[in-house]
C-alpha cells in the first residue's frame, strides 16, 4: 500500500511536468508502483520514472541480466522509427549469407550513390550533408571489401555504407531473419533517405523487445556461429557514439552498441559488459523528443541506474 501512496503522491507533485509523459508509459509504471509485494527492482523503476517523468516525449525500456534472468520492460511492444538501430539486424544478414557461401567478406562491391526507391523504382540519391560519414563519398566509383562497409555502416553509422549493403543482402531478408530469431514486430523495408517512402509512411521500425531478442542471441553466441559471433561483438564495441547507454558508466565497463536518431528519436541498445564478465542487454527508446539533448541525457542516466543496480545486486 505504501507503493501506491508514494507513486500517487509523486503524480500530484510532478503533475505539470509529468502531463507530456505519455499515457501508456505512466499505466505501465503505476501497475508497477502498484505492486503491493515487495519487488526488489521497484526503486530502479522509481528512478527511472522520476527521470523520465521530467523529459517531454515517448520512451521505451527493455533490460535483462543474463546471469540472473532479472528483466525490466517499459513500452517494450511499442513500435518506434528504428532510425539506425535496423544497422544492427543488417550486419547479421551479411554475416549470415557470409556463412551460407553467398560472398565472402573479402569481397568488394562498387561504391555508388543512386538507389531505387521501393515505392515506384525511382532513383533517388545520399546527401552528404545528411550522413554522419562523409569520407565514403569521396571514393564513389572505387571499391571496397563488405566487411570494410559493415564495420562503417555501425561504428560510425555510415549511411551511404548502409544503402550499399542492403542493396547486396536485401531488406526482406534481414526482415525474415529476424523473425527466425523471435523478433516478431522488427520490421526493415529500405535503405536511408527513400523520401517518397518515407513519405507514404513505409519506414523501418523496431520494439524495445525485438532488439532485447536480438542483442540476448548476439550476447550469448547463438546468432550464426562463434567466429561471426566475435566479429560482429568487435565491431559493436568499436561504437564511435557514446552518448547514452556507455555516457555516464565507469572506466572498464565495455559496451557493444548500436544507436540511433533522427529528428525527435534517439535510441541505443547493446550489451553491456563488467569487469567480472556478467553481463546485461540494454535498450532505450525515445521519440516525440521536445528537447533532444535533454531527452538523450536522461536516457544516460537511465542506463547508470540500471548499472548501479546490477553492480549492487550482491549487497541487497
Amino acid at each position: 500500500m505504501k507503493g501506491r501512496v508514494a507513486m500517487r503522491g509523486f503524480l500530484i507533485r510532478h503533475w505539470p511536468r509529468v502531463y507530456h509523459f505519455k499515457l501508456l508509459t505512466l499505466l505501465v509504471l503505476t501497475s508497477a508502483f502498484g505492486c503491493a509485494d515487495p519487488d526488489p527492482s521497484a526503486r530502479l523503476r522509481e528512478q527511472i520514472a522520476s527521470e523520465l517523468s521530467q523529459v517531454r516525449g515517448t520512451f521505451a525500456i527493455a533490460w535483462k541480466d543474463l546471469q540472473t534472468g532479472e528483466s525490466l520492460l517499459i513500452n517494450a511492444d511499442t513500435l518506434f522509427h528504428a532510425a539506425s538501430t535496423m544497422k544492427t539486424p543488417v550486419m547479421i544478414e551479411v554475416f549470415r549469407q557470409a556463412t551460407t557461401g553467398k560472398f565472402d567478406l573479402t569481397d568488394s562491391v562498387t561504391i555508388k550513390n543512386e538507389f531505387y526507391s521501393i515505392v515506384d523504382s525511382s532513383l533517388y540519391s545520399l546527401s552528404v550533408t545528411e550522413d554522419s560519414d562523409t569520407l565514403l563519398y569521396q571514393q564513389i566509383g572505387l571499391k571496397k571489401s563488405i566487411s570494410d562497409l559493415v564495420y562503417d555502416m555501425i561504428i560510425v553509422s555510415s549511411n551511404l555504407a548502409t544503402n550499399i549493403i542492403i542493396d547486396l543482402v536485401d531488406a526482406r531478408n534481414v526482415t525474415q531473419s529476424m523473425r527466425n530469431l523471435g523478433a516478431e514486430n522488427i520490421e526493415v523495408l529500405r535503405g536511408v533517405e527513400d523520401i517518397k517512402a518515407y513519405n507514404a509512411g513505409l519506414s523501418n521500425r523496431t520494439t524495445a523487445r525485438d532488439l532485447l531478442v536480438i542483442f540476448e542471441h548476439l550476447a550469448k553466441g547463438d546468432l550464426i556461429d562463434s567466429v561471426a559471433n566475435t566479429r560482429m561483438m568487435e565491431i559493436l564495441f568499436d561504437q564511435r557514439f557514446n552518448d547514452i547507454i556507455p555516457a555516464l558508466l565507469p572506466d572498464g565497463i565495455k559496451v557493444a552498441h548500436k544507436t540511433g536518431s533522427i529528428t525527435g528519436v534517439h535510441h541505443d541498445s547493446g550489451i553491456v559488459i563488467l569487469p567480472d564478465r556478467r553481463r546485461y542487454v540494454l535498450v532505450l527508446l525515445s521519440k516525440d523528443l521536445q528537447d533532444f539533448g535533454v531527452g538523450t541525457a536522461a536516457l544516460a542516466r537511465v542506463s547508470k541506474h540500471i548499472y548501479d543496480f546490477v553492480i549492487n545486486q550482491d549487497h541487497r
